[in-house]
């Protein structure tokens, strides 16, 4: 079994420990992944804070566009650059956070890789703006350029990443290799091709043998875009090469075993089958799998009531109590036999009857007053012991209903339990080697580090539910 792995039996997955894999000095990058909106940031700057405490120095890099994470660490705003988070460490521990900039990440490769001459000239291309703030799997890539650097200058001894919100999990993987590809690829050749001639020659070539290409271009992307981006190509020559040189190294460093992913989602159906997806596609790729976190996931601290038993409980204080009664075939049970407290609400139930009577006995003698409009001391006192036993029958009614609303709400929290688990179950049945770490829920939204530290500490407890 792998480091963070403890084996719980046949029948129930493995589980994921967490504080293990942390506290391990050869695991220097943790990547978060999974689908958006299951909490990927929350669990990448609890896992943070968390190894800060171990005496890890931590940084944990987020592509959040909600800007959560900066909140809950006490930060007034994240940027391209890794940023000290007070009160998270101990025992020699850091934590440094960051929030991935995509633009000043390309442009910081521009300047690296670059004289600063053309570095100007790439920087004002229109096409290259573009493409640097929106172009179709540039966060992702530059994701990974960010890991790279962050691991090449070796100042921490975690790396937590928090992928990207994309629609799928897999845009993770795949967007490196697809903008190496388009910068690498035929399109951008052809492009580079006349100033690679050069001269009249090149002119010769683009007048000739281009000419109906770069006409239609000219009709699908305009004359003027044509020029940026054929300007942009000659500036990015020479460094097209290393942006595939780059991505398969980063790559590889996810291969390596210094790294461990983690699969992030919800005990939804949706949210298990692309983590599902994900699992598969981690083990095809041969990238190291530390296990699956299951996030908010619901629990009660009176799971032995089950929803059936709870709803025929609420039924029955609805109903006036009616297997309470002793009438018809209820009064022939025997005795022996009634389950504990079954005496009690007979009691009761008696002694709501026989404030019924008295109230209705006062109604009568209520009307037997005196010549001057004074009613009897008899109708008097028969009367207050009237309104005495409809105050005992009230004060028991709204006990009932209150009763019975708290048990419906009970049955539902374990209905929801019930499907949590038949949907977890799924998963586990398809992926059984998979480590489990179950999260509950919090009653709230995190948004301070007692919050991250709570979500730490339910991670590290991540039993899964039955083990």
């Amino acid at each position: 079994m792998s480091e963070g792995v403890d084996t719980v039996g046949l029948d129930t997955p493995p589980r994921l420990a967490v504080d293990r894999l942390l506290d391990d000095r050869q695991t220097r990058i943790i990547v978060c992944c999974g689908a958006g909106g299951v909490g990927k940031t929350t669990t990448a700057a609890a896992l943070g804070v968390r190894a800060a405490a171990r005496g890890r120095k931590a940084v944990v890099l987020t592509i959040d566009p909600a800007r959560r994470l900066a909140q809950s660490m006490g930060i007034d705003s994240l940027d391209n650059t890794p940023r000290r988070v007070e009160s998270a460490g101990e025992d020699g521990g850091e934590l440094h956070a960051m929030m991935l900039d995509m633009k000043r990440t390309f442009d910081e490769i521009v300047e690296a890789h670059a004289d600063a001459e053309r570095a100007r000239a790439i920087l004002a291309n229109p096409f290259y703006q573009s493409l640097s703030a929106g172009f179709a799997g540039t966060q992702e890539y530059m994701a990974m350029e960010k890991l790279g650097q962050l691991r090449a200058r070796d100042d921490w001894d975690l790396i937590i990443v928090d992928t990207p919100p994309s629609r799928s999990a897999l845009d993770f993987l795949d967007a490196p290799k697809r903008l190496g590809s388009f910068l690498d690829g035929k399109f951008i050749r052809v492009l580079m091709a006349p100033a690679k001639v050069g001269g009249r020659a090149g002119m010769k070539f683009l007048n000739v043998g281009m000419s109906m290409m770069t006409g239609t271009l000219s009709k699908l992307m305009g004359a003027s875009l044509l020029k940026d981006v054929q300007t942009f190509v000659a500036a990015m020559d020479t460094m097209f090469g290393g942006f595939r040189t780059r991505a398969d190294a980063t790559f590889r460093l996810l291969q390596a075993p210094g790294t461990a992913f983690l699969v992030v989602a919800a005990p939804e159906p949706d949210a298990l089958r692309e983590a599902a997806y994900f699992v598969e596609r981690l083990a095809a790729e041969k990238m190291p799998l530390a296990g699956l976190v299951l996030n908010r996931v619901h629990g009660s601290g009176a799971d032995r009531l089950s929803a059936e038993r709870a709803l025929a409980a609420a039924e029955n204080l609805e109903e006036g109590g009616i297997v309470d009664q002793e009438s018809g075939k209820a009064g022939l049970r025997d005795a022996a036999a009634e389950p504990p407290g079954a005496e009690d609400r007979a009691e009761r139930n008696a002694e709501s009857e026989a404030g019924r009577r008295t109230a209705r006995k006062a109604e009568g003698t209520a009307a037997s007053t005196t010549s001057s409009g004074t009613p009897s001391e008899s109708a008097r006192g028969t009367a207050g012991e009237a309104e005495s036993g409809s105050d005992v029958d009230g004060d028991t009614a709204v006990v009932d209903r209150i009763t019975a609303g708290l048990l419906r709400l009970h049955a539902e929290r374990m209905q929801v339990i019930a499907r949590e688990r038949r949907t977890r179950d799924r998963f586990t049945s398809l992926h059984p080697e998979v480590a489990v770490a179950e999260v509950t829920a919090l009653p709230g939204d995190v948004h301070d580090l007692a919050g991250l530290r709570a979500v730490g500490e339910r991670l590290a407890a991540g039993v899964p539910a039955g083990a």
